[in-house]
């Protein structure tokens, strides 16, 4: 059974800073995307930033300069540093991870409560 387990939300000043992880664990294979995606109050989820196999990095517009993904092929953890956060940064975070191409997958955390106080 695959786990994604998140880690690192809470409450935080706007300006302040918060460092997302996110472990996989089971038997995965072939892990191709991962990445991390938000879901604020009353909003659709929607892409925050992914990282390919290969390193290859995609932001959303709104936290570009601000948020860097990273990971780590070798432990199958996912990191996402925010930095000058912003109160409309709010929302629960989740990590997701994609296989492929032999045994394409899509598998989801629990997500993480993020809080920005103005």
């Amino acid at each position: 059974q695959v786990q994604l387990v998140e880690s690192g939300g809470g409450l935080v000043q706007a300006g302040g800073s918060l460092r997302l992880s996110c472990a996989v664990s089971g038997s995965i294979f072939s892990i191709e995307t991962m990445g991390w995606y938000r879901q604020a109050p009353g909003k659709q989820r929607e892409l925050v930033a992914v990282i390919t196999s290969s390193g290859i990095r995609n932001y959303a517009y709104s936290v570009k300069g601000r948020f860097t993904i990273s990971r780590d092929n070798a432990k199958n953890t996912v990191n996402l540093q925010m930095n000058s956060l912003k109160p409309e940064d709010t929302a629960v975070y989740y990590c997701r991870v994609l296989t492929g191409p032999m045994n394409p997958a899509d598998y989801w955390g629990q997500g993480t409560q993020v809080t920005v106080s103005s």
